[in-house]
């Protein structure tokens, strides 16, 4: 293994056809907050990696390496495997025509390949004396030690935040080598009247369970995909009873087909189904719960029509509660044919329907800015705006979803800071008529196609669950599992279980550890209680911002004027980006582990001055303004 030194020059390449850049800046910023200097080939170079036999190409890339005197040279692709190794081939090859590796004399002393597991395997069939692969799903300690770099030579705060995920790692692979958690029985709820009846709620089994000082409610999402319909849902109804029977899991939700979603009740032949099941009569709903029982029961919100697809879910399958993505799953990520603003409007009447219904509701957002390349602060202010949206709306418990490890480069001191800050800001809402339940998961990127880590990852982001809030047992509430095979292929109900099984086995494991000292308590982490604070403090002052200069921001059009306004960035966001160019006109970058909106010059900008920016540079536009004198009169509206 070659260990790079100090002395080394990284340059970091991709072809570009190949838009994936996260992987590639999160090693980056590693290397660099350890003092190894990286140098990003610039636009014309990827261009030229495109295809690098070509003559004026491999000039171009040679002239780049000698001009930046590179010692070392990292090259990603991660599209389809063929491709990615025959390019790759192309350009070694170029390296060694032109005498540029170590080997023929040149100055490249290494080479590393970073691509999909299927790409690592096919390039390292074919070159298996390069210096290292990254197939996407490496920590950063395993990072690190694949350039060779001594992790005992890290800067204190570093070394710090990336012992805290190893270690939780380290557990994680423990507990799977030992495979006690395969004993886990499923958990005895039946004791309270409405139990699995079409009179039972996701509320009574919570409060049965906290009574009894039960585990947590274990959701999962499950949705087989099968090109023939019929077949589709005909298994789907197979591993509804094959759950229900087993006990282990508590809240299904159905993974129903983008199809479902938006032409439901239509005619769908020939038309493309989007993965899930394809779900398309009421009938077909009804005989889920009937299969169901007694698990609760709940599915994905429409694309189209959304208030009557609400209404049909709570008459067949007795909706365990509702979920909306307020700016999302519209045109703006191409889940569905309203605009944003149509779709919130939408999403409001669906939200006054659902508080007359009693039933919980579940804002599906502040992962779908992180997936967009939002910061941790617009993650925590998306999930505090929804809230405030929620209970404007009458609705009486919000269920907050917390995606982990979103992006998945994101250090476990970090997330725990991001998850108790917005807990604390959407906690600060509650009263007698309006109750927060946390929802943790782990991160849809997180989990290794390797499957024996993946459970071991699936563990380890359990203990970082309980870690939120680590000396209350009822917490978390409700646990989103998320199966480990979630990289490698779809979850029948042996991988549901025995995902859940995991889970509780490592929240009951990890607090034994707790309890006997041989884990760092977080409560009091000095790092977490510093991020944690700060994150406080910054989205307090966005939310201010907000509500000092949108009329009605809780409203369908205060949503859309608080994107619009270039309030919550989404620098990476694909559609509607001239309608959005306010949200998407920031920049954002890894900054130890966690995600910061930066300068040009790659520095951190506090919200304080973003909010100055906003409000005094026509970011938002003068008529979208009030004077301070009616900032009283809003804010109070706002919480009527």
């Amino acid at each position: 293994m070659y260990s790079l030194t100090r002395q080394d020059r990284l340059g970091l390449i991709r072809p570009a056809l190949d838009a994936h850049m996260l992987g590639l800046v999160s090693v980056a910023q590693m290397l660099a907050d350890c003092g190894y200097p990286s140098i990003f080939a610039d636009a014309s170079v990827c261009e030229a990696c495109n295809s690098p036999e070509d003559i004026g190409h491999s000039n171009r890339i040679r002239e780049w390496i000698t001009a930046h005197r590179i010692t070392a040279i990292g090259f990603s692709y991660r599209l389809d495997p063929q491709d990615g190794a025959d390019l790759f081939s192309r350009f070694l090859h170029q390296l060694a025509d032109h005498n540029l590796l170590h080997t023929r004399g040149g100055p490249i002393r290494a080479v590393y390949f970073a691509g999909l597991p299927e790409t690592c395997k096919r390039v390292r069939k074919r070159y298996p004396t390069l210096k290292g692969f990254f197939c996407g799903d490496e920590t950063p300690d395993e990072t690190l030690r694949i350039f060779g770099i001594d992790t005992s030579l890290l800067p204190p705060s570093m070394a710090s935040g990336l012992r805290y995920d190893e270690d939780r790692l380290a557990f994680g692979r423990e507990l799977i080598r030992k495979g006690d958690y395969l004993a886990v029985k499923p958990v005895e709820r039946r004791e309270y009247k409405t139990f699995g009846s079409s009179a039972d709620t996701v509320i009574d089994r919570l409060n049965h369970g906290q009574a009894c000082h039960l585990p947590p409610l274990m959701r999962a999402h499950v949705g087989p995909y099968l090109p023939d319909r019929k077949e589709a849902v005909s298994l789907f109804l197979k591993w509804t009873r094959q759950l229900a029977a087993s006990g282990f899991l508590d809240i299904l939700s159905i993974g129903t087909s983008q199809l479902t979603q938006s032409d439901f009740g239509g005619n769908c032949e020939g038309k493309p189904n989007g993965g899930g099941v394809p779900f398309n009569s009421k009938e077909e709903f009804a005989a889920v719960w009937q299969a169901a029982r007694p698990m609760l029961v709940r599915t994905y919100a429409g694309t189209r029509n959304i208030p009557d697809l609400a209404k049909m879910y709570e008459a067949t399958i007795n909706m365990a509660w509702h979920a909306l993505s307020l700016w999302w799953f519209c045109r703006i990520d191409g889940r569905g044919p309203y605009s944003v603003l149509e779709n919130l409007q939408q999403h409001i009447e669906t939200l006054r329907y659902i508080a007359g219904t009693g039933k919980p509701f579940e804002p599906n957002v502040p992962h779908h800015f992180a997936f967009r390349g939002a910061d941790d602060v617009t993650y925590i202010v998306s999930a505090v705006v929804a809230a405030k949206m929620a209970k404007v709306m009458g609705i009486r418990y919000l269920i907050l979803q917390n995606m982990l490890n979103t992006p998945r480069y994101t250090w476990g001191v970090q997330d725990l800071a991001k998850s108790r800050a917005m807990l604390h800001l959407v906690r600060e809402l509650e009263e007698d008529r309006f109750q927060v339940i946390l929802q943790p998961r782990g991160g849809l990127d997180y989990f290794s196609p390797d499957l024996n880590k993946a459970k071991a990852q699936l563990a380890a982001v359990t203990a970082l669950m309980d870690d939120i809030e680590p000396h209350n047992p009822a917490s978390p509430p409700i646990i989103h599992v998320v199966s480990y095979s979630e990289a490698s292929h779809l979850a029948d109900p042996d991988v549901v279980n025995e995902s859940i099984k995991i889970t509780r086995h490592a929240l009951i494991e990890f607090r034994k550890l707790r309890t006997k000292g041989l884990v760092d308590s977080m409560t009091q982490n000095t790092e977490v209680v510093s991020r944690t604070k700060e994150l406080i403090s910054e989205a307090r002052s966005i939310i201010k911002a907000i509500e000092s200069v949108i009329p009605n921001p809780y409203s369908a059009e205060g949503l859309y004027k608080i994107l619009a306004g270039g309030f919550l960035p989404v620098p990476y966001l694909w559609e509607c980006r001239d309608e959005f160019h306010r949200a998407v006109s920031w920049q954002t970058r890894l900054v130890r582990g966690s995600v910061k909106v930066v300068d040009k010059d790659g520095m951190p900008i506090h919200a304080a001055d973003r909010m100055r920016i906003v409000l005094n540079s026509n970011l938002v536009p003068a008529s979208e303004r009030i004077g301070r004198k009616r900032r009283k009169s809003v804010n109070s509206n706002s919480e009527s």
